[in-house]
Parts: C-alpha cells; structure tokens; sequence
C-alpha cells in the first residue's frame, strides 16, 4: 500500500485491547502510536495504560513487570509504579523518586474493549468513546447473544480509510453486492462524534425502489478511532469498528459483533444461538471484504467523486481535521504545503 499522507498519530479514543485480555493481575504488552505499552490491572480492578519503560534504567514493565496489589513493579531493581505512572517505592532507599514519572494514559472500558485517548499535546480526553448500546437506547449486551470478534494486526491501512467507507454509498451494491444502492438520511459532522444514518437492504432485487426499503444503519463515529452502528427493520444487530495505529505505516483492526436475542419466538435455544453465530460470521465476512480493498488502497486527493458523492467526502475529510496534530489532515495537499513550509512531518 502506498504509505497515506495523514499523520497516525491522531487525537481520539482507540482501542488497545479487549478487556477480557487483562485480569487482575495481570500485565499486557502492546504497541501503538510507535510506542511501547503496558496495560495491567490492579487487585482493585483498576486498570492503567502506561509507557512500558522503567524510568530507572529502563527495563521493559512488560517483561517481568509484576502486580503487587496497587503497584506495577519493575522486574530489574523492584521498583514500584502506581496508577498515576508516579515512583512510590524504592525497596533499598527509604524515599522514592518523586521527580520522575512514566506516561500514562486515560483509560476507558465498554463495549468490552479497552480505550486509551490519544493526543499529541497532552490534553485531557475532549469527548466520550461511544457505547454500542448506551449510545443509541436503553438496550443492553444481556439483550444480545455473545460478542464475536475479527482481530487483523499490521495492516497497512489508515483509520480516516475506514470512516470514509461510512459516506460511500456506491461500494455497498459493488462490495457487499446489495440490491439497491442506500441513501444516506443523516450527515451530523458537526461536533467530533459524528452520526451517519442510511436506509439500506440486503434481499430483494435492483428493480424495487428505495421508497419500499424498511430497513436501515445508524452509525456514531467517536472520533477516527470507534465507530459503533445500530441496524434496524432486519437482523438486529450492533457492531463496533476499531482502527489503531500501530505504527507510522500500519494499524490493528478489530471488529465486534452482537446479534439480538428474540425471547418472545418459542423454539430450541442451542439452534438460535447458532443462528445468531451465522448472522454473526455473515457481518464479519463483509467487514472482511472492505478490510480487502482498504490494506490495499492509496488515498486519492482530490479525489475523482461523483455528483452525489461530493457531499459526503467533502464533510468526512472537512471533519477528520480537527482530529490530526496542528489541525491538518484531511487533505493531502494541505499536509505537504505545511509540512514543507514548517520543515517537519505530521
């Protein structure tokens, strides 16, 4: 894939782990933003994202980094780290470090995923991750059948891609093979949670007309990083997407799905629950064929748009600005001129 020309390393929420990855006591290692990581959960339950380097002499705390009940500590000298990534214990010296801190992350759990914000500047979180369910009504996950799940690390994808996928209309009937091509009812990018509602069907065929269509998406996108949808008039069914960056060339991507359960049809459970499981695979086979086409895209701009789809792209890219260091990026035109005049890369 030619290496896209937006900065990854975006503001947002985005996710880092599933939650059910990290248990008490436990510590987990990853990377992301070029940036090695440490989540580990306390015996509280607390859990802390963290920069993965002992400030001491810089051990890695995800190589035999231990929980000791509040405290992270260091497999090297046993120095101990708390939640606020501050030195509380020396265990040879009778007062600890207080000059020295490691970075650490805010840190949020729902949707069964964990989400750490992301900010070139430092700032505190600007906005909520969205909720799958909370976001839209009052329905919960006891509602539905169990999360399945798509995890593809190292793609050589960029978030924006996945988002835009959200106003493009026209792949549906050429990517998914839908009947009848949707039309968007909703363009919201007037805050940094967006919404994106379409009417769409997947059965029938090209010669009904989108009047008779009863059926529907709504999508909230929390940033570049989540974006979680609500189906209605068909299988109810929610679904959470979740780009991350990794690196300056490649993100993790992972995809979640929950089919609705039905407790007013009699019938056999065990063959309902596998019901839901095929529904399920069926989602996650064409979040599969979009992922196919993204790891190998180029970001084309300007790009050459229809008509009807000029609206769409022009606010997705408009709106995605806001996201990236110093306020550039939906353009990769408008990257290189600043760039160059300012003699560094975003």
């Amino acid at each position: 894939m030619a290496k896209p020309p937006l900065s990854m390393n975006p503001t947002g929420w985005f996710q880092v782990a599933w939650s059910d990855e990290i248990g008490v006591g436990d510590v987990h290692t990853m990377k992301y933003f070029g940036r090695e990581m440490v989540a580990w959960r306390a015996e509280s339950g607390q859990l802390t994202v963290m920069n993965a380097y002992c400030e001491h002499l810089g051990a890695h705390l995800g190589f035999g980094g231990t929980v000791r009940g509040e405290v992270l500590q260091c497999p090297f000298h046993g120095w101990q780290w708390n939640s606020q990534g501050r030195n509380v214990c020396i265990p040879y010296q009778d007062k600890p470090n207080r000059g020295r801190r490691i970075t650490t992350y805010p840190v949020t759990e729902r949707n069964e995923s964990v989400y750490i914000w992301n900010d070139a500047q430092g700032r505190a979180p600007l906005f909520d991750a969205p909720d799958v369910f909370a976001s839209f009504d009052d329905r919960s996950a006891d509602d539905y059948y169990p999360q399945q799940r798509l995890f593809r690390p190292g793609l050589e994808l960029h978030p924006q891609y996945v988002l835009e996928n959200g106003v493009d209309f026209a792949h549906f009937k050429y990517v998914h093979q839908t009947p009848i091509v949707p039309v968007f009812t909703r363009h919201d990018f007037a805050e940094p949670v967006s919404y994106v509602d379409f009417t769409i069907t997947f059965e029938g065929d090209d010669g009904q007309k989108i009047e008779d269509v009863n059926s529907g998406v709504e999508a909230i996108n929390g940033g570049l990083g989540i974006a979680v949808t609500k189906s209605w008039g068909m299988i109810d069914n929610r679904t959470i997407s979740a780009i991350t960056p990794v690196d300056d060339s490649t993100s993790d991507v992972r995809f979640m799905v929950y089919i609705g359960r039905s407790p007013d049809k009699p019938g056999d459970p065990g063959r309902a629950e596998a019901r839901a499981a095929d529904f399920g695979r069926e989602v996650i086979r064409q979040f599969e064929q979009d992922i196919h086409i993204w790891s190998h895209q180029r970001y084309s701009d300007p790009p050459a748009l229809a008509t009807a789809e000029y609206e769409g792209f022009t606010a997705i890219r408009q709106w995605a600005k806001q996201f990236y260091p110093d306020g550039i990026g939906g353009s990769a035109a408008e990257v290189a001129e600043v760039t160059a005049q300012r003699g560094f890369t975003a």
